[in-house]
């Protein structure tokens, strides 16, 4: 069978969204806010300046990644469902937002818990996603590539409770390794493809 590889354009073009917006918004945003301290959360954040940019580079990464793994995915249900459910996730935490900035503004702290639940459970799909995508890769480069970008993002995310202060830092890799490894990975022919 003539394998083919198709350009995952959805989620490459979310991907350069994501870069301009997480690199340049901050200067347009909430006073204070540091590249290095403060998430990408807390750019899309209630009552703060241009976070419907924010929302919307949510929204379409998590649409771009369903959309695209699905098309890669044509066999494996288990590899969809944790798909999905990191895609929506992700768009569900632009719907409910986190705190703002300045926590003297009126906020919902419903919505915010809300956001931190959403969150979790994009992280915590994604790590899935990615450890299983290597128990369907032929490659060995792929197989170890898949595990080692899981096993990252999970420290990546626990550096962000013990380093505080580098939050905006891991976070921002975090997305741009989760992102780049997705459109690399939906880049290549699928296993299906290659049986």
């Amino acid at each position: 069978m003539e394998m083919r590889t198709t350009k995952p354009w959805p989620l490459i073009v979310a991907y350069v969204a994501m870069l301009i917006v997480i690199f340049v918004l901050p200067f347009f945003t909430a006073t204070g806010y540091s590249i290095i301290k403060n998430t990408t959360s807390q750019l899309g954040a209630q009552l703060t300046p241009n976070a419907w940019l924010m929302n919307i580079v949510f929204i379409g990464l998590g649409a771009a990644s369903i959309v695209t793994g699905w098309r890669w995915l044509p066999i494996y249900w288990f590899h969809r469902i944790v798909l999905t459910i990191f895609g929506v996730s992700l768009i569900l935490a632009s719907f409910f937002r986190h705190v703002p900035l300045d926590l003297t503004l009126p906020f919902d702290a419903k919505e915010d818990s809300m956001h931190s639940l959403f969150a979790s459970l994009t992280g915590f799909s994604f790590t899935i996603f990615a450890v299983a995508t290597a128990y369907i890769q032929k490659p060995v480069f792929d197989r170890v590539l898949a595990a080692t970008i899981g096993v990252t993002a999970t420290l990546l995310s626990i550096l962000m409770f013990y380093l505080p202060d580098w939050a905006g830092i891991w976070q921002r890799l975090i997305f741009m390794m989760s992102f780049g490894w997705m459109i690399y990975t939906f880049g290549t022919p699928s296993q299906h493809e290659k049986q």
